[in-house]
């Protein structure tokens, strides 16, 4: 099937209400018998779980795994920025003239991204970002790529194509459409966002700070919350999840951090890896 088809197919179906109907399917007790199947589809690596996949009662539990405290060691230098996912790098560069590049010669615009916010976005004209698409074999928890303080928060609601090379090729402004949940964090490296995007079949996204804070919520609107006292957070701890999988972009403002030579389209990274260092100024 071509993208153009695809894309016609995909923007009939109600996204929206099919994932949160596989949300709940995925949570009901019936779907544990679809775990052996998903283990075998996407060559999940059982041997870094915390658990057996039998102790999971539902198949978003056991997709939402934690794993063994020694699985992903965390880079221990004090100006190093880590992975905070386990995934592949789908983007990455400076944000020229307050752009990201979403796939080649495929843009959309910081303000687009933050839902609107230009007076925020300015702040990462000419900054770097960094986007890692996350699979369904891939491990489903955020952790902190530095260490810092949650200063606040935005709910961008939208739809919910698929985040896969599909996606990232058919879809306009991709990443600008999906509902997204947007964590602003107070670092060495000055402010930082971490947007967490959402997906076809993502039942939701969830934040360890916020516990009435989620994506694709019916009815949802944009919403915008200041955190002045938010809880701090070690590098490497977990801050959030995905509720099966998608992608999340990182916004460093200029001139704070830079990104590693070795870093680069298609790349592996994994949760804790040194993914750049943070500049002295």
């Amino acid at each position: 099937m071509n993208d153009r088809l695809q894309l016609f197919l995909m923007k009939l179906l109600p996204k929206n209400t099919v994932s949160r109907l596989a949300g709940r399917f995925a949570g009901s007790r019936f779907s544990r018998l679809f775990i052996p199947y998903y283990i075998r589809k996407f060559n999940v690596n059982l041997q870094e779980a915390e658990k057996t996949w039998e102790d999971y009662p539902s198949l978003v539990e056991f997709f939402i795994r934690r794993l063994k405290a020694d699985a992903r060691p965390i880079d221990p230098a004090s100006d190093s920025v880590i992975s905070p996912v386990d995934g592949k790098v789908a983007q990455l560069g400076k944000i020229e003239d307050g752009n990201l590049v979403q796939a080649k010669g495929v843009f959309f615009t910081v303000a687009e991204l933050l839902g609107g916010d230009e007076e925020r976005a300015k702040r990462y004209h000419g900054g770097t970002f960094l986007t890692v698409y996350l699979s369904p074999t891939d491990y489903h928890r955020i952790h902190m790529p530095l260490t810092g303080q949650v200063k606040g928060s935005t709910y961008v609601p939208g739809t919910l194509f698929p985040v896969n090379p599909f996606g990232v090729r058919a879809v306009q402004g991709l990443f600008a459409k999906n509902e997204r949940l947007i964590t602003y964090f107070d670092t060495a490296a000055g402010e930082v966002a971490l947007v967490k995007v959402g997906a076809t079949i993502v039942g939701s996204v969830k934040v360890e700070y916020d516990q009435l804070s989620g994506t694709n919520i019916k009815g949802g609107r944009l919403e915008r919350k200041d955190l002045p006292a938010g809880p701090a957070y070690e590098k490497g701890e977990e801050m959030a999840r995905f509720e099966f999988g998608s992608t999340i972009i990182l916004l460093f403002e200029p001139g704070r951090v830079e990104l590693s030579g070795d870093l680069h389209l298609e790349a592996r990274v994994r949760l804790g890896e040194k993914i750049g260092h943070i500049l002295t100024r």
